[in-house]
Formats: structure tokens, C-alpha cells, sequence
């Protein structure tokens, strides 16, 4: 599907971009992102009781795990665009 495919015409003959798959996109985003989370903090957990100590990050992992998710969040933003790097 292309640009074209979603133009609405409208008053006076304007054309508008259709984003009425927004907000479905948006829904289904939260609902894996939460789902995401809670299956991160539950390995967290779990490894935490394996070893039979309290969840704890060091500042390092916390930075190596931020640029994971923006590498991430960066490949996502590139589906479906064409551009291959």
C-alpha cells in the first residue's frame, strides 16, 4: 500500500492524509511495550532469586540496556520504509 492509497478527499476537494489507523496502532503499541516490560522485570526477578539477592542494575547495564532499546526503537522506525542501511 502507498501514500496514495490513504488520501481522503474532503471539502473543497483538499486532500488529507487518513489516520484513522492511528489510533489502533497506538493501543496495540502501548499493549506490547507493557507486556514487554513486564516480561523484562519478571526475568529480572527471577534472576534475582536465583542467586538469592534483591533485583539490582548497575549503572552500566542500565546504559548498555538504554542503547539496546534505542537501537531497537531505532530498527522499528525503519520497517517498512525501504531504506536499507
Amino acid at each position: 500500500m502507498n501514500m496514495q492509497d490513504n488520501l481522503v478527499v474532503v471539502n473543497g476537494g483538499e486532500n488529507e492524509l487518513d489516520t484513522s489507523w492511528a489510533t489502533p496502532v497506538l493501543a496495540i503499541g502501548a499493549v506490547v511495550g507493557a507486556l514487554t516490560g513486564l516480561g523484562a522485570a519478571y526475568l529480572l526477578v527471577q534472576r534475582a532469586k536465583k542467586r538469592g539477592e534483591t533485583p539490582n542494575l548497575s549503572a552500566i547495564e542500565g546504559i548498555k540496556l538504554g542503547l539496546l532499546i534505542f537501537g531497537l526503537l531505532r530498527s522499528v522506525s525503519m520497517l517498512g520504509s525501504g531504506d536499507e542501511k
